[in-house]
């Protein structure tokens, strides 16, 4: 059965949507609940892709959802993870939140709507215009809502959305997480002084 590029995103970034699963443990249960979470979870899926990449084992219902890219390679899952946990460990529980959501609304958006109505590429990525416009607003959204310095949340909108379409070298899963919490936290340093 052929699956259509849109519907295959979908289900793909559908998966994504257990972020909202982490910011409610860490809500109500806190730093430490969270990450050791977290931690118990990807060493359950490093094992998963030990066996996957060199065993070659196929995971039921969820091997057509890797891109091509990721049949050799860790998947974008784990680095989701390890962005969720740098996030938590270091950053400010609302700067944490908002980088993790962003990570995941913010890259939903990018992507959907880069596939259904993106018009314009971005020279040197295969991103959209369109696409990435779509993504800052919504990461803007989210940090605007959770952070108290609009200036703050327009810098670490800004950096996530740089992340997406600029670092293609490395996982988007780490680096949304790990740029825009940064460079939120630096910010909040600095207005502070």
């Amino acid at each position: 059965m052929a699956i259509s590029i849109l519907t295959k995103e979908i289900l793909r970034k559908s998966i994504h949507l257990t972020s909202l699963l982490i910011v409610a443990v860490y809500a109500y249960f806190g730093k430490q609940i969270v990450l050791y979470m977290l931690i118990v979870y990807l060493v359950l899926i490093l094992f998963i892709e030990h066996f996957r990449l060199t065993h070659g084992i196929k995971i039921p219902l969820l091997d057509f959802l890797y891109r091509e890219k990721e049949r050799s390679c860790v998947g974008g899952h784990v680095f989701f993870v390890l962005g969720s946990v740098a996030a938590i460990g270091v950053y400010s529980k609302e700067v944490a939140i908002a980088s993790i959501l962003m990570t995941t609304f913010g890259d939903m958006t990018a992507s959907l709507v880069g596939i259904t109505v993106g018009k314009t590429p971005l020279k040197g990525t295969n991103k959209s215009l369109e696409g990435s416009a779509a993504e800052f607003f919504t990461d803007l959204v989210i940090a605007s809502l959770l952070l108290h310095s609009f200036l703050v949340a327009f810098v670490m909108a800004a950096v996530a959305t740089l992340a997406e379409t600029r670092l293609t070298g490395i996982d988007d899963n780490l680096s949304i997480p790990v740029f825009s919490g940064f460079s939120a936290e630096l910010m909040i340093l600095i207005i502070s002084v």
